[in-house]
């Protein structure tokens, strides 16, 4: 993998391993890192239907979804994380969406 970007080098692994919800996860952060908001979501999408108890990417979609001001998805989004992470006992978790959440303007 010398001369791969880390990118590069998570879409290879996760090619050899396409059900591996970190590298999912990995590769989605590898695109907001790099401003790719709408490149990630796709990769966030894939992660929460194959892992919906993948409770950080609830977080990070919600973000990604708040700053391309997609507010309603966001929302959306954030209820269901929030659902998941009290589901499994993850509070901090919960808290974190719901002040995200108590942030966003009224639709």
């Amino acid at each position: 993998m010398t001369g791969q970007t880390r990118k590069q080098q998570i879409e290879s692994m996760l090619a050899a391993d396409p059900s591996d919800a970190f590298l999912r996860y990995a590769l989605a952060m590898e695109c907001v890192s790099a401003g790719d908001d709408a490149g990630a979501l796709g990769h966030f999408g894939q992660l929460l239907d194959e892992h919906p108890d993948y409770i950080a990417g609830y977080f990070q979609q919600g973000q990604a979804l708040v700053r391309l001001d997609r507010l309603d998805e966001a929302r959306h989004c954030l209820a269901k994380g929030i659902a998941a992470a009290r589901k499994a006992g993850d509070l901090h978790a919960a808290e974190e969406m719901s002040a995200l959440l108590s942030t966003l303007p009224a639709s």
